[in-house]
């Protein structure tokens, strides 16, 4: 094997031919009346075979042709062209690292040994194919500078690119290790003492599974390039090799190779660095204004998953709370907690929440800085870090222009929601049940142009029978031209299908897949996220034969919301808007309700959702939106001499009692109810999770003194002292106020003689969490 280096420099910089009956006519000899028939019969076969021939797939992946179809759903549908595996192409694996160098083989195709296969990836980027001993063909995925999913073709003569299949790029910190270069001792990689190809380590090394070297001083210019990655190679490839198969490391800083000068005086040739960044980032256009505050409280941050998720670095279930939020134009917000939920920020430790021009995602259309996922955020934001704070003792540049955003300007989300059999909490707290079979439109937002609907079906009884009660079976959603996005109830119990634009998506090698306009995250089969830049979150869970939905909405969407979730506008008394406009009061009875939920059924022209199978088909596409014929019960009776009763109002009491008890009763079923409680509950909690909070703002210890204290909500107080020789004038305690300002003056430490003492709590200070807000 080879192993080599890679710097990142940022310079980002078949044709049918139709015969017809005539012309077969023509040129075949029918002498005899007796063989007429027989003539005409190899007429029509061969006019038959020709027609077929022209319906083939290559070029048309994607297409639903006159006679069959080239189309993602012909499988389930059963109407595919005979060639449609050949050119439409499926893969193993069908993911990795956007470094490239992954083999990933072509299944269900088989290929000469003797052909030039060639794989062509954004219609642009070639990489050599080559065909196995077996037949199979394989493609190497190559160097992008983008995340997400890649179109490619494939070739069999390097000419006609007539097979199609997609190649998912993911940021390399999301690969599993089996398929990475494992740094075992990265503390002294770091510290001892777009992309190019750098040079060669060594070569011709066994593969043992471990490589150990002693680093050395590059030469120059290789030893001015501060952080890249590592790759290993076959030897059987030239040094500097692209897109080839090959393992890479992760981006990390290269101090093991950097010039004399860092050895010789680290700190010093670290601020000096430092200070040029100083110098570049003043140069550079501010980006704090294009991001939104930390939420204040880690149960915001958790709870508002439109615009939040947890940090790639940070496992919040073993005891790391990370958030990331991805910001415009590349930027991001990197929020931190401590151990107590609380914000920390970098005027009390090193560990502070800070606000990055590269986000680590990356952000759409990538490919250039600051866009480029996980290298710009270490060009921008982590190498800097080294230079000013780790590599030197400098961190006042640094944090000049990564200051911690407190969270006095945030807003939490909205959150409404959809469950049970099925029951419906809008955003501005109303709540009803909709038992009608059909389609309808959730949120719609014209402003925006989002668009979240449901489809409902019937539930059925454990002995097969239908019952009067619906659920909701499926979900789609899109917001301006992303990709479209469809969750809903697969083959398997509990187990949630999600479609993009008409196609399954798997998650069997990556949990977190970016698409266009939109990120889904599934940690395991019952969960799915769905994260729009609008900071629109839907979130669906599978659980006991039902889907639960909560849809979060950002603040800037109030007032521009309709649907069966409601008008978002702190109003109630109009979320039972008509998709015509007329308002029906909120006592109205269920009937009426029921007459008004299905006005907002969809059409076939507006609809986002997929029919690949003749029960959608018939059921829904070619059947009214809303099912007129279903007629569910509008309530359930609570017969004395039921034995289900007493069980049932024992198990369901306290907030959700009514939806419980319902779905109960009604599916003869205590799981069912006791399902739709705890869907409740939750709901309630992540309401309450997202409460307002009133932060008063950071306070800084006086000169020559020190506060306790490093809560900034509203209730928390904080305590100042000053150092031996010196005594305090102003506020000695100073607590947040509800209006959002801090009692008391200003803190001061002045010459003289005092007394003054403080504890200070290092696991507030240094015990800390990252999360992240979304790139978009």
């Amino acid at each position: 094997m080879i192993c080599t280096f890679l710097c990142q420099g940022f310079h980002l910089l078949p044709f049918g031919c139709k015969l017809t009956v005539k012309q077969l006519q023509e040129t075949m000899l029918c002498k005899y009346k007796d063989k007429i028939h027989l003539c005409m019969f190899i007429v029509l076969l061969l006019q038959l075979l020709s027609r077929t021939a022209a319906q083939s797939c290559a070029n048309s992946c994607g297409e639903k042709l006159n006679t069959c179809s080239c189309h993602a759903t012909c499988e389930s549908l059963k109407d595919c062209c005979a060639d449609y595996k050949q050119f439409c192409l499926d893969i193993e694996p069908y993911s990795g690292s956007l470094l490239g160098g992954r083999d990933f083989k072509i299944l269900n195709a088989t290929f000469e040994q003797n052909i030039n296969l060639t794989c062509r990836f954004n219609s642009e980027i070639l990489t050599e194919g080559y065909v196995d001993e077996s037949g199979v063909g394989h493609c190497i995925s190559p160097l992008l500078y983008e995340s997400g999913w890649i179109p490619f073709e494939v070739s069999t003569d390097g000419v006609n690119y007539d097979r199609a299949g997609r190649w998912l790029s993911v940021h390399h910190s999301k690969l599993s290790p089996f398929y990475t270069i494992v740094m075992v001792n990265a503390t002294q990689w770091q510290y001892y003492g777009t992309p190019n190809y750098l040079y060669t380590v060594t070569r011709d090394v066994p593969n043992v599974g471990t490589f150990v070297f002693t680093p050395q001083i590059a030469e120059k210019p290789y030893s001015l390039w501060d952080l890249g990655s590592m790759r290993i190679i076959p030897s059987t490839k030239p040094d500097g090799a692209q897109n080839v198969n090959a393992l890479w490391s992760g981006a990390h800083a290269i101090a093991w190779h950097l010039e004399e000068a860092f050895r010789m005086d680290s700190a010093g040739w670290a601020l000096e660095k430092c200070i040029n960044w100083d110098k570049e980032e003043k140069a550079m256009p501010s980006f704090q204004t294009e991001i939104i505050d930390c939420p204040c409280t880690l149960a915001q941050a958790r709870a508002d998953t439109g615009r939040f998720h947890t940090d790639y670095g940070c496992d919040i279930e073993a005891g790391s709370f990370c958030v990331y939020h991805p910001g415009a134009y590349g930027a991001g917000q990197q929020c931190c907690y401590d151990s107590t939920g609380a914000q920390v920020l970098t005027g009390d430790s090193i560990g502070g929440s800070t606000p990055d021009r590269g986000h680590d995602w990356g952000d759409p259309p990538y490919k250039k800085p600051p866009r480029v996922p996980g290298f710009s955020h270490w060009k921008y934001d982590v190498i800097s870090f080294y230079y000013c704070c780790l590599w030197s003792d400098n961190c006042e540049y640094y944090f000049t222009h990564r200051p911690s955003s407190d969270c006095r300007t945030y807003h939490p989300p909205r959150t409404a929601a959809v469950l049970g059999d099925p029951h419906f909490m809008t955003f501005d707290g109303v709540t009803f049940t909709f038992n009608g079979k059909g389609e309808y439109s959730l949120v719609h937002s014209p402003h925006y142009d989002l668009s979240v609907q449901g489809r409902t079906e019937p539930m059925k009884f454990e002995n097969g029978t239908v019952a009067m009660a619906t659920r909701l079976s499926s979900v789609a959603m899109r917001q301006k031209d992303s990709d479209i996005i469809e969750v809903r109830l697969g083959d398997q119990v509990d187990e949630l299908q999600v479609l993009m634009n008409q196609q399954v998506l798997s998650f069997s090698e990556q949990k977190w897949i970016d698409l266009k306009g939109v990120f889904v995250f599934s940690p395991n089969p019952t969960n799915v996220t769905v994260m729009f830049p609008s900071g629109t979150g839907v979130e669906v869970r599978a659980g006991q034969g039902v889907m639960t939905l909560t849809v979060l909405l950002p603040h800037n969407l109030q007032n521009h919301t309709q649907g069966l979730l409601g008008t978002m506008n702190d109003d109630p008394e109009d979320d039972f808007t008509s998709s015509s406009g007329v308002i029906i009061p909120l006592n109205s009875s269920a009937q009426d309700i029921f007459t008004y939920c299905a006005g907002w059924a969809i059409t076939n022209e507006t609809s986002l959702f997929t029919y690949d199978s003749t029960y959608l088909l018939y059921e829904y596409y070619y059947a009214p939106k809303h099912d007129p014929s279903f007629i569910p019960n509008f309530s359930v009776t609570e017969d004395p001499e039921d034995p289900l009763l007493e069980p049932t109002l024992n198990l369901c009491a306290g907030e959700g009692a009514s939806f419980c008890k319902y779905d109960a009763l009604s599916m003869r079923s205590l799981e069912q109810g006791n399902a739709t409680l705890l869907a409740y509950r939750s709901h309630t909690a992540t309401r309450k999770a997202l409460a307002p909070v009133q932060s008063c703002g950071w306070l800084s210890p006086p000169n020559h003194g020190q506060k306790e204290g490093t809560l900034y909500l509203e209730g928390a107080t904080v305590d100042f002292s000053c150092n031996d020789g010196y005594r305090l004038y102003g506020s000695q305690e100073r607590t947040c106020q509800a209006d959002g300002t801090w009692t008391g003056r200003d803190t001061h430490c002045v010459a003289g003689r005092c007394k003054c003492s403080m504890r200070i709590d290092s696991d507030v200070l240094f015990q800390t969490t990252r999360w992240q807000r979304f790139p978009f």
